[in-house]
């Protein structure tokens, strides 16, 4: 049996989990004062996901910049990926929010939204 500690992100509480596993699979956790606690900590040591933000460059706009987010969160190793491809993305004003600027971010099928307003 293996122990690991973490700190719950779903609420301002901020629990001190202790989930004990036997190799993969999640025997208890403890610590968590409602239900998201169990539920994060267990999706974050099978399934961990993450919502990625940045921006992208805007050509033609009243800013030069945008910045967008994950419109779902998608697998935490696709993360470097996604904002690797970020990196050379230009997008011609006007953009509103909720524009896709990318499809299918690093192959996961999540698609980049703009998160402001660029004239």
């Amino acid at each position: 049996m293996e122990e690991k500690n973490l700190i719950c992100i779903n609420c301002p509480l901020g629990c001190m989990l202790t989930v004990v596993m036997d190799g993969k699979e999640i025997v208890s956790v403890a610590g968590n004062t409602c239900r998201r606690g169990d539920t994060y900590a267990r999706k974050e040591l099978t399934d961990p996901t993450r919502i990625v933000t940045s921006t992208v460059k805007v050509s033609g706009g009243s800013e030069s910049m945008v910045s967008v987010k994950t419109k779902e969160d998608i697998p935490k190793e696709k993360v470097l990926e996604c904002v690797r491809e970020l990196k050379d993305v230009v997008v011609s004003a006007p953009v509103k929010i909720g524009d896709v600027i990318l499809d299918d971010a690093a192959g996961t099928g999540v698609s980049i939204v703009a998160t402001k307003n660029v004239r």
